[in-house]
């Protein structure tokens, strides 16, 4: 499924919208690789974003609610990690 956070593409393999508290709970599940740990990382660290996902119709602000990653070392060359990330509306 395709999901752009802030005009970023990220390839997600779970996305489920749910209701938390009477916003919008987006939660994404998706692997990054070591070519784009440090890309997406820098990304998370704004955490001020515009969340696009085509297929849903869904276009709105939003910010971490919940992130964790696998314990994979992504700055070794070949390694790939799980990422869970949700967003909540604001």
């Amino acid at each position: 499924m395709r999901v752009y956070i802030n005009d970023v593409f990220i390839d997600v393999d779970q996305c489920e919208v749910t209701q938390h508290q009477g916003k919008q709970l987006i939660k994404l599940d998706f692997q990054v690789t070591h070519e784009d740990y440090h890309d997406i990382t820098v990304l998370f660290y704004e955490n001020d974003f515009r969340v696009k996902i085509p297929s849903e119709g869904i276009d709105q602000h939003a910010t971490i609610h919940r992130y964790y990653t696998s314990f994979t070392n992504l700055y070794v060359e070949g390694n790939v990690g799980d990422f869970h990330v949700e967003l909540i509306e604001t």
